[in-house]
């Protein structure tokens, strides 16, 4: 076996292949950028070294500088987990000229997969079964168009070289083909330096169902069964599953067979997962195959029994495989959620910032999580924003979801936005638990998954308001008693004390871009002996401790109309409330922006206003476009000065391997815009001015133009 492992990674997978060399007893390298000189990998590891600046462009895609590392520290083997170089021929080469084990295919097999119109090819002639379309050298925009037109609308582009959903677009009609070509197309060289395209019939309904196949050097080859990664957005998977649901032990066989053949028909060797798309009458179509390890592979783990990252070690180091088929089994289900940083309510625009709160579910035989990043850590525009995979096991696909939902209400992160509460939502979703589930299942869904921020404010405003009052009444008696002569002054009470009055307060509490009035009243407090008093309840329950509050004290709360009767005790950061009759727990994270409220997988996060005493200023003017994270101009589409339409795209935008274009909100005319293409923005910087066409305008020239009319006719 090797004695020293580098790994041509970063982040989680970097993580995950260290756990499992560790305990092979093989010594490992990290690689870090400057963006990772602090990273969970390279504290892992037993040696870290550095490979360049923070682009990956600039680091781990240096596939030379990569090379002379191992040389350096006497690396017999390089690990490159997934994504950057793993699916590269000519780092693949690289290392076996410099005699570098490279666990992973051999360079032939990823050639051949390497481009999505040759593998077409190649499963052509294996006999397995294809998708209509076109895998042609001929990129002309009218031979690409002409396919599609043929084939019937809608049709998918996607990049011959391509994965993760980059370089790919739907195109439902022939007036949108020149636009989303072209879109793609420039993603396409960004992400892979390569912009040959494929178009295939896209099928409408169909299950993303994969294989993992496993091969050894010496002509054998197993399937560890399947996994359903239908739910996707933008192309990209967002919670995975095994077994499929569904799958009939015939199916099965047919799939995993077919899965096998694609892999015999390149001599593949190693770990490779086979992509097809299932159809509703269970015929199934080959999509492309990866030729690397997968994000989503602890599910398969979870199910099987069986390492994954050691079965690769084994047979890179020429060993047979561990297990035949006959020896592999499916135990039970699992699910995989990826934690990202990113906004669902905004089209899962990826987020940055620093993780001032990461609190993970705990693990166990059923709840396995795998991370590259701790607590107070920075999720940068240099990588993917992917924080965490949550996978979840039990004997059953019921219980696993079970187990899903629960683990997802237990996973507190603040700092960034996360997609924490879409995923609860998601899983929670009758259509999920029915398995009413295809690719398109988040678009047939938004109705149900996307959050409804009115509805979970409103019941969360109560209990923020409550530990609101319950902390500032706790910090005021933690100063009372260390006042004795104030020992039981009305005025240290905390409670808007008034001589013969009611004890009321208003707050005002923001939340995202709103501010809603919260009107409060303490009804009283029960101490641990019980005791009830409207007066005398705050000073007989004095006794505290500086991370508990021991007296129970009751407030009625009035939100938008509604009242609230409630009481409840914060015990550290947790805290438990009663409702008007509903005790729940939540967390509560505190922050230089004011609180986090964590309750049953939902989080609202929110600051209390002070009393605004000065004039507030209307500000209605145009401000432009503001970017809405750090990344890179792509393009600038329209000239300053120019007029446009409602809709029309005036600049692309690059932004953790994604492009996101920015449109004019309505008609209108560009005045300057203050970056070039190929400069970095920062989110928040204003990008360009413009000046919307205003209504008394529009009205004016369509009057002028009816008049025009009027007088040529």
């Amino acid at each position: 076996m090797f004695t020293k492992l580098l790994i041509a990674n970063r982040g989680e997978i970097s993580c995950r292949i260290i756990k499992t060399a560790k305990r092979m007893g093989i010594l490992t390298v990290a690689l870090y950028s400057d963006a990772d000189q602090q990273a969970l990998h390279v504290k892992m590891a037993d040696e870290a070294v550095h490979v360049g600046p923070s682009p990956s462009k600039d680091s781990y895609l240096q596939a030379e500088r990569i090379i002379q590392i191992a040389l350096k520290v006497g690396a017999d083997a390089i690990h490159p987990g997934y994504g950057f170089l793993s699916e590269n021929a000519t780092f693949a080469n690289l290392c076996g000229q410099n005699n570098i084990v490279f666990v992973g295919p051999p360079v032939s097999a990823i050639e051949a997969m390497g481009s999505k119109s040759a593998a077409k090819n190649i499963m052509e002639l294996a006999k397995v079964p294809l998708v209509p379309g076109y895998h042609g050298d001929d990129q002309s925009i009218d031979v690409l168009k002409s396919h599609a037109d043929s084939m019937g609308y809608p049709v998918l582009l996607k990049a011959a070289a391509g994965g993760g959903g980059k370089g790919m677009r739907q195109v439902w009609k022939t007036t949108e083909f020149a636009d989303a070509l072209a879109a793609a197309k420039r993603e396409a060289m960004s992400s892979f330096n390569d912009d040959l395209m494929l178009v295939e019939k896209y099928l409408t309904g169909p299950r993303h169902v994969e294989i993992q196949v496993f091969c050894d050097n010496f002509g054998d080859g197993v399937y560890l069964f399947e996994r359903d990664c239908s739910v996707q957005r933008r192309h990209q998977k967002v919670i995975e599953e095994a077994p499929a649901f569904g799958m009939t032990a015939q199916l099965r066989a047919q799939m995993g067979e077919a899965a096998l053949k694609a892999a015999k028909a390149i001599s593949y060797a190693g770990a490779g997962t086979v992509e097809f798309l299932l159809d509703s009458d269970g015929r199934f179509y080959f999509m492309e195959m990866n030729t690397r390890l997968q994000v989503e592979h602890p599910v398969t783990e979870m199910i099987t029994g069986q390492d994954l990252v050691e079965w690769q070690l084994r047979v890179a180091n020429n060993e047979p495989l561990p297990l035949t088929q006959e020896q592999l089994h499916i135990h039970g289900h699992a699910f995989e959620a990826r934690i990202y940083a990113e906004d669902p309510n905004n089209d899962f625009l990826p987020a940055t910032g620093r993780l001032s709160l990461l609190q993970p579910p705990v693990e166990s035989r059923h709840v396995r999580v795998d991370t590259g990043v701790v607590q107070g850590d920075e999720v940068s525009v240099f990588y993917d924003p992917m924080i965490a995979k949550l996978i979840v096991w039990d004997e059953n696909r019921d219980k696993a979801l079970a187990r899903l939902t629960k683990a997802l209400t237990e996973y507190h992160i603040d700092g960034v936005v996360t997609n924490i509460e879409f995923l609860y939502t998601l899983a929670n979703s009758a259509p999920f638990k029915s398995e009413q589930i295809d690719t398109g299942f988040i678009e047939k869904n938004q109705h149900l998954l996307m959050l409804n921020d009115d509805q979970h404010i409103n019941a969360l405003l109560p209990m923020a308001a409550l530990y609101l009052m319950l902390s500032g009444q706790h910090e005021n008696q933690y100063k009372a008693t260390k006042n004795i002569q104030d020992q039981y002054s009305p005025w240290s009470f905390g409670n808007a004390w008034r001589a013969n009055e009611q004890h009321l307060q208003n707050l005002e509490l923001a939340v995202g871009d709103s501010t809603f009035t919260v009107q409060v009243s303490q009804a009283g407090a029960v101490s641990q002996a019980g005791a009830v008093s409207q007066s005398r309840a705050v000073s007989q329950s004095r006794v505290i401790n500086q991370s508990r509050v021991i007296s129970q004290s009751f407030f009625n709360i009035k939100v938008d109309q509604q009242n609230y009767h409630c009481s409840g005790v914060i015990d550290k950061n947790q805290l438990i409330s009663n409702i008007n009759g509903h005790r729940m727990l939540a967390s509560v994270n505190a922050h230089q922006d004011g609180h986090s409220v964590f309750c049953n997988g939902k989080v609202m996060r929110f600051k209390s206003l002070q009393a605004d005493l000065g004039d507030t200023q209307d500000n209605t003017a145009d401000t432009g476009f503001i970017a809405p994270m750090n990344g890179t101009v792509v393009a600038i589409l329209v000239e300053p000065n120019q007029q446009v339409e409602q809709g029309e795209t005036l600049m692309v935008m690059e932004a953790m391997k994604m492009e996101h274009s920015l449109k004019a909100p309505k008609a209108g005319s560009v005045g300057e815009f203050y970056f070039k293409a190929g400069e970095l923005v920062d989110g928040g910087d204003e990008l360009l001015s413009f000046q919307a066409v205003k209504s008394v305008e529009i009205n004016k020239a369509h009057i002028t133009k009816k008049e025009s009319v009027k007088n040529a006719s």
